[in-house]
């Protein structure tokens, strides 16, 4: 090892100054990581991508690379994901590949989140008006933005949306600050639901640089210094001779991505309630219970995950209930009409969104109503005809069968039914060869009574 002179005692003041000037530099060691986003932002994204972040902070890989193609989705999971970028000690680069992608709606915040911004030739990006309020606001003045002001005869549902929307403008220029990008056009993508192509979205400050692919984007961002933890670190990146290491979801992930699809969840909440009432009416069954049961825990599990509207879950579980009651009780079809009607339309409120992908589809919820309505009414019915039919075996089978005395008595005699001989007891005097009809079961002996001469016991 060389000793530590004097020189290097004079150097050690430059080197420190060279530090703090040029930041740390990114540990080139090991591969970068390569996390993918096709599709729309949802609870199983967010916990891919947040998971990954996670790990990344543990293992410290050199930069991770976003690649994204995604048309927006819920904001809870957009928010979830912007919070693990921004936390993040190890910079993350995102990408909007390959050429023809899109980051809309909430792709747009988080590729506003990340400390390099990069699209691919022919892609685009905006649109980031949240959904559930991006009806134009009607009447009014505008103001001096162009936006129009809120007119005197707007709802209060007009007033909710402005707030929402101020809150995402906020949201969106606070990340732009943060990076150093372009604020006031983030600001229209909110309001105005304004788009940018790649070559607009560079000649316009929203992003970096512009590369067809991830290790293109390696190449163009060799050198560039990024700020971490909020700008209280400063690093230097060295990428153009990184290789990338794709990080594909796990099956936690994929089985996440499974249940929280609406469509999935509520066939999962439907099957697991007709399971408990196929249990509740054949009991000791226990398939239909068992797999009743898991279906609908996983059904909750995923609803909590999802904006789910209570009023149209309790409008469903209505719908069902009065289908059933139709099944126990004549009402002449007003309450089977009714419960389909109100289960359609808790099927059609149970997403509270307007976030396409995650709606309910219409056709799943007609095949469910009629599917609800043929076999609460019309199989429980028939379950329900069939439990309270007489009984064809055991002691309670002997109720109603007729036989004949075979002696007289007053008390107790012998009888003989269905061929075979039992012990008989009368209330009334009984005649040899008098027709009785067995009216109760007592241990080894039957309660009978004399039949009248219509064929029924005496009232």
């Amino acid at each position: 090892m060389m000793p530590f002179t004097a020189d290097h005692q004079r150097l050690q003041p430059l080197l420190l100054l060279m530090l703090m000037v040029l930041g740390p530099v990114a540990n080139a060691d090991g591969p970068a990581w390569l996390l993918r986003v096709d599709g729309v932002i949802g609870p199983a994204t967010a916990d891919y991508l947040t998971r990954n972040l996670e790990r990344a902070r543990e293992q410290r890989p050199p930069l991770v690379v976003l690649e994204m193609n995604t048309p927006g989705g819920l904001d809870t999971a957009m928010r979830a994901i912007v919070q693990g970028i921004l936390a993040s000690p190890v910079p993350v680069a995102c990408l909007v590949a390959p050429a023809g992608a899109r980051a809309a709606s909430a792709g747009t915040y988080i590729l506003y989140a990340c400390h390099v911004a990069a699209m691919a030739r022919a892609s685009n990006l905006g649109a980031a008006t949240p959904i559930a309020m991006a009806t134009p606001l009607s009447g009014g003045d505008k103001d001096k933005r162009g936006e129009r002001q809120r007119a005197p005869d707007q709802s209060d549902n007009d007033a909710m949306g402005h707030k929402v929307i101020n809150d995402a403008t906020a949201y969106i220029r606070a990340l732009a600050q943060l990076r150093g990008r372009n604020a006031d056009w983030a600001e229209q993508a909110v309001r105005g639901a304004a788009s940018l192509t790649a070559r607009e979205a560079l000649e316009q400050h929203v992003i970096d640089v512009i590369a067809d692919d991830p290790q293109q984007l390696l190449r163009a961002i060799d050198g560039r210094r990024v700020a971490l933890r909020n700008g209280a670190e400063v690093l230097t990146l060295h990428t153009a001779n990184l290789s990338l290491q794709a990080h594909e979801p796990d099956w936690r992930n994929r089985f996440l991505a499974a249940i929280t699809d609406p469509n999935i969840a509520y066939v999962l909440m439907l099957v697991g309630i007709y399971g408990l009432l196929l249990e509740f009416y054949n009991p000791g069954a226990t398939l239909p219970g068992v797999l009743g049961a898991i279906c609908l825990l996983l059904a909750l599990y995923a609803f909590q995950l999802l904006p789910i509207s209570y009023s149209g879950l309790a409008l469903v579980l209505l719908g069902l209930a009065l289908m059933v009651a139709e099944a126990l009780m004549t009402s002449f079809g007003v309450l089977a009409i009714g419960g389909v009607a109100a289960f359609v339309l808790g099927s059609v409120l149970l997403m509270d969104t307007a976030v396409p992908a995650f709606r309910i589809s219409l056709p799943l919820i007609v095949l469910f109503a009629l599917i609800s309505a043929g076999l609460l009414i019309f199989v429980i019915g028939m379950a329900l005809r069939v439990r309270y039919q007489r009984a064809v075996s055991g002691i309670e089978s002997w109720i109603g069968a007729t036989g004949e005395a075979l002696e007289d008595f007053d008390c107790e005699g012998m009888m003989r039914v269905r061929g075979e001989l039992w012990r008989a007891r009368c209330v009334v005097p009984v005649r040899r060869g008098q027709r009785l009809v067995v009216i109760g079961v007592d241990g080894l002996v039957l309660q009978v009574s004399p039949l009248t001469e219509e064929g029924g016991a005496p009232s």
